[in-house]
């Protein structure tokens, strides 16, 4: 499995947000995880990440520990609530400070796929005066543009229009065919069932397989 996530529990204070949670995800699989806002799928994809520590519990990720081996999920691209930006730069701009990080990719790479995304990346506009859409196209840009094995994306469809959201599935389906693993949630089951291998459900922080 490229993510094991075993018997994961997580306790804030008094409040259970996570509760003996088992997950598994495979190289070039889609997994999906459906529930109610507040239901902990954020949460979940938090400790997945090295984000937040579980109070007990393993998760491994490419044979890596998290909070162990590793601080955080190595070769991830990630979406986890809001895309964050700098408003006054533009979208270009913005990923050509990311990718500056780690130096994997350089400018040829970063238009390519600002375009497979369907943004212009010659467009001037400051990301403070894009559409939600955009911004999520741009999340998905900066999430995918270093070519990861795994990638975590916490509701990538929030925002986008009809036409979006099928560009968006196709370009997953994309990304399942080249063998990257891919964790996503949703509230929409229609997402999930076109999209997904496995299916788990998410209610109270509790975690349960579903039946495809």
């Amino acid at each position: 499995m490229v993510i094991d996530m075993k018997d994961v529990s997580l306790k804030l204070k008094e409040n259970k947000i996570l509760e003996c949670v088992s997950l598994q995800c495979g190289e070039g699989e889609i997994c999906g995880i459906i529930g109610r806002n507040g239901s902990g799928k954020t949460m979940l994809m938090k400790c997945i990440c090295g984000f937040v520590r579980p109070t007990n519990g393993e998760i491994l990720v490419l044979g890596k520990r998290i909070g162990k081996d590793v601080d955080f999920i190595p070769d991830a691209g990630i979406i986890i609530e809001t895309p964050g930006f700098i408003p006054y730069y533009s979208g270009i701009k913005n990923l050509r400070l990311l990718a500056s990080i780690q130096n994997k990719i350089k400018e040829p790479e970063i238009k390519k796929v600002m375009e497979m995304v369907g943004l212009n990346p010659d467009m001037k506009r400051i990301v403070k005066k894009y559409s939600l859409g955009m911004r999520q196209r741009l999340g998905l840009a900066q999430a995918i543009m270093e070519n990861p094995k795994v990638l975590v994306l916490d509701e990538p469809f929030n925002g986008l229009d009809k036409e979006g959201v099928v560009d968006m599935r196709k370009y997953l389906l994309k990304l399942k065919d080249e063998g990257k693993t891919i964790l996503l949630s949703s509230h929409s089951t229609e997402d999930i069932e076109l999209l997904c291998d496995k299916v788990y459900e998410m209610e109270h922080g509790k975690l349960e397989a579903v039946e495809k």
